[in-house]
């Protein structure tokens, strides 16, 4: 005799019961008052999908081979499991069924003892069709039913079924069994009656044979709903015949699909993936870098707007999905924020707030290149969005934009987790292609992988071009840093996310790993004789300040071009370079001899710079130059600034000097500010930034719940035997305390002064009593004690069971029953 899964629970020891929890970590969210309520959550419609949608192919299978053998009682066993499993051409191992039925069984969708197993509740209701099979003909018809009781005519009447009826029959046998009926399709004639039939106006005027006709008619199919527009069923036991070749269950796979390409040498993936990262870390840097001459305005509707996008993709030389990607990420990483835009002031798109670098840009650039790309890759991992999104259109047939909320997607990471799940599973350097990582995902979780396929396929090409995978396969430092992430969910020490590496001052395995396959960071330029600077390597984080100083980028790659030019010399002077500063600089950093014109640069722009002198006044110009000062106010570029000479060696304009001094510099000239005692300012120019934001933490599924480390498990175990203890005590209360009427015994004292009465008589005797009490959340609840004393406004009464004193507020109690 079968018993419910409630009593099953309850015959677990503690570790079987935690062992179920790990499993199903769902069913303490939030904890369950009692074995009951376990039993009916771990049933329920929700539980079932979570547990379902975690097993491979092969395990659903044998779940489905248990619906199928279940008796008129419910129950089956593993004897009639391994004989429908194994019924087919290619039988799998009873090992691997075995396997099969002990991981259904560990998580309580198959509940028992081997001969006598049980269904969990609510899988019929998530999945109504086992193996892709009908409802019994009994369920669906009783003249079906009567063929499929008599199988020679039952095989009779399918050898005698029209090619076209059979390929329905063979279509629907594969699964699912339900099938639409097309308009027309059961009023025209069945295959075969054409010419005794009149022509059918439904179907186009001429009469033509309809296969579900002439399938309805013999019985083969069961229509469901009447009308025009109807569905039809397959019966179990004819799809079970039409799969005599296959099998009940169909074909069977116990092991994932063998990846058929040949591997590739690891040292090539690791190669490949690390000068992709190189190229990820340079676009980031030269996005940002151009966010902050020009940021980029936010839409009203949010994100930011179709023409920025192309902005930035043109000036790195990507497409546009690249470099939303990249933007994406960015924005994930915290190193992108929106800033205000104080005043009446507005973007061109009428919104208030820009896109650009946050404070936490400059740290990023500071560090090395393989933590840049850990601190990206670790951003795109747990970025809730959907990058290849953008630029398609949204339900209301608007494109999707960069940051808006249309990209939001909460199951994007878990979908990055599992495609390089799968990746990671197999021996490195193997290199599977698209179709078969998503044959591979549809055997580990069929139920998550339906569906899916488009957003696994972006997942792959997301990850090749942030350089994870190399050549289709995954890096050694890719399968690290999933590790990591994996192990720190699975640790669930640190809800929060808020613990890292870097609280130790250790670079992680990620980093260190990236870090031997990239080139040493160089400390060195050559500078020749067409004052280029070539950088044979990628520069330390201090050469590269100094380069975006006293040199222009011309070009990128694996050894990186600057020009110096007079602009460049000009903006280290006004940073606050001395001509012997630059001298130094070039001697110090280059390992070829300092070309004579780039001296010669650096003199003469050093001998000009600071002819000028610029102070507020308006503001104003001086020069001890007579005639540089005549030279400006003629000059007919700079008429706008309406020059007035008040002294020999001084001129003043209305105008800021701010925009005098550029209106000087781009003139040609080489002017300096000055405060007002004379004393020379020399300033980098102020770059703006974004309020600093935290980079995306830990990835966050909506679906899942933290998995708790086993003693906390224990630990709930207990609450809940505590709680069955308290529902087990209170069904043995008397009636009354439960709110129905007494069928015998002793009559409760429901009126305040008799309980009192009853709980003194009991402390003169001391007797057990059963007390009915309101507790502090305003529930009824009942107890069985023994009282010890009473005074000061408190009941003192202990506990047989649990040998524990408690205290009852005597206004508290509301009923007081002796124990018979």
């Amino acid at each position: 005799m079968t018993t419910s899964l409630a009593d099953h629970l309850r015959a677990l020891p503690d570790e079987s019961l935690a062992a179920l929890l790990q499993l199903r970590p769902d069913l303490v969210v939030p904890v369950p008052a009692d074995l009951s309520a376990l039993a009916l959550r771990a049933q329920s419609r929700v539980s079932v999908v979570r547990a379902l949608d975690g097993l491979d192919q092969f395990t659903l299978q044998i779940l489905d081979a248990a619906r199928l053998t279940r008796g008129p009682e419910g129950a089956t066993s593993t004897d009639q499991i391994l004989a429908v499993a194994t019924a087919g051409p290619q039988p799998p191992a009873p090992t691997a069924v075995r396997a099969a039925v002990d991981r259904l069984r560990a998580r309580f969708l198959l509940y028992g003892p081997e001969h006598d197993l049980c269904v969990a509740g609510g899988i019929d209701e998530v999945s109504p069709y086992p193996a892709g099979l009908g409802r019994p003909a009994a369920e669906l018809d009783p003249r079906t039913a009567a063929l499929c009781a008599d199988p020679a005519k039952l095989r009779r009447t399918l050898l005698s079924a029209p090619p076209s009826a059979r390929a329905v029959l063979d279509r629907l046998a594969a699964g699912p069994p339900v099938g639409t009926v097309a308009p027309g399709a059961l009023e025209a004639p069945a295959t075969g009656a054409e010419d005794v039939l009149p022509p059918d106006l439904v179907n186009g005027g001429a009469p033509t044979g309809s296969p579900i006709r002439w399938l309805v008619e013999h019985r083969l199919l069961v229509r469901m709903s009447g009308g025009r527009n109807g569905t039809v069923e397959l019966p179990r036991e004819v799809g079970l015949v039409l799969r005599r070749d296959a099998g009940p269950l169909g074909p069977l796979r116990t092991s994932p699909p063998v990846v058929s390409g040949p591997p590739r040498e690891v040292k090539a993936v690791d190669s490949a993936g690390a000068g992709q990262t190189m190229e990820v870390v340079r676009h980031t840097e030269a996005m940002l870098e151009a966010l902050t001459a020009e940021p980029a305005p936010v839409l009203r509707s949010g994100g930011v707007g179709v023409r920025d996008l192309r902005r930035l993709a043109r000036g790195l030389g990507l497409d546009e999905p690249t470099t939303a990607l990249l933007f994406e990420v960015a924005y994930a990483a915290g190193l992108t924020g929106e800033m205000e835009l104080t005043g009446a002031a507005t973007t061109r798109y009428g919104g208030d707030q820009q896109i650009l670098p946050t404070g936490g840009y400059e740290v990023w650039r500071a560090v090395s290149l393989a933590q840049r790309w850990e601190q990206l890759a670790r951003a795109w991992m747990s970025m809730p969005r959907q990058a290849a999104l953008i630029g398609q259109r949204d339900d209301r047939d608007r494109p999707i934009s960069v940051l808006s909320a249309e990209a939001e997607r909460a199951g994007a990471p878990a979908a990055r987790r599992a495609v390089l799940a799968v990746l990671a599973d197999l021996p490195p350097g193997t290199a599977p292609t698209t179709d078969e990582v998503l044959e591979l995902l549809d055997w580990r979780a069929p139920r998550r992988a339906r569906g899916r396929e488009a957003a696994h396929r972006e997942v792959l090409a997301e990850a090749a071009a942030l350089g994870v995978t190399g050549l289709n396969a995954l890096t050694s430092y890719g399968r690290l840093l999933l590790a990591e992430l994996t192990e720190a969910d699975e640790r669930g020490d640190d809800p929060l996310g808020l613990r890292s590496d870097a609280e130790s001052g250790d670079a992680s395995t990620t980093v260190r790993a990236l870090d031997g396959l990239l080139p040493a960071p160089v400390d060195h330029v050559l500078v020749q004789a067409d004052l280029t600077v070539v950088v044979p390597g990628p520069p330390d984080p201090a050469l590269a300040a100094e380069l975006d100083v006293v040199a222009e980028h011309e070009s990128a790659g694996g050894a990186s071009v600057h020009r110096v030019t007079t602009a460049s010399i000009r903006r280290a002077l006004d940073a606050g370079y001395t001509a012997d500063d630059l001298h130094a600089l070039f001697r110090r950093r280059s390992r070829t001899p300092v070309p004579q014109g780039l001296t010669y640069l650096v003199d003469d722009a050093a001998r000009k710079h600071g002819g000028l002198r610029v102070g507020p006044a308006g503001a104003y110009v001086r020069s001890d130059d007579e005639t540089l000062l005549s030279e400006v106010q003629a000059d007919r570029r700079l008429e706008p600034l309406a020059f007035r000479r008040l002294a020999p060696t001084v001129l003043v304009t209305p105008y800021q000097v701010n925009r005098m001094l550029t209106a000087l510099r781009d003139a040609g000239y080489a002017p300096v500010p000055e405060d007002a005692s004379g004393a020379t300012v020399l300033s980098r120019p102020k770059t703006r930034r974004a309020p600093a934001r935290t980079a995306i933490g830990r990835a966050v599924d909506p679906l899942a719940t933290p998995k708790l480390p086993m003693p906390r498990l224990l630990g709930v175990v207990e609450q809940i035997r505590r709680g069955e203890a308290a529902a087990r005590a209170a069904r043995r209360a008397p009636a009354v305390l439960r709110g129905a009427p007494a069928a015998g015994g002793p009559a409760p004292q429901s009126g305040h002064g008799d309980a009192l009465a009853v709980l003194q008589q009991a402390v003169r005797d001391k007797a057990l009593v059963w007390v009915g009490y309101v507790d502090a959340h305003g529930a009824t609840a009942s107890r069985l004690v023994r009282p010890v004393s009473i005074g000061a406004g408190y009941l003192r009464a202990e506990d047989d069971r649990t040998e524990m004193l408690h205290t009852f507020a005597l206004h508290r109690i509301t009923a007081a029953v002796l124990e018979e």
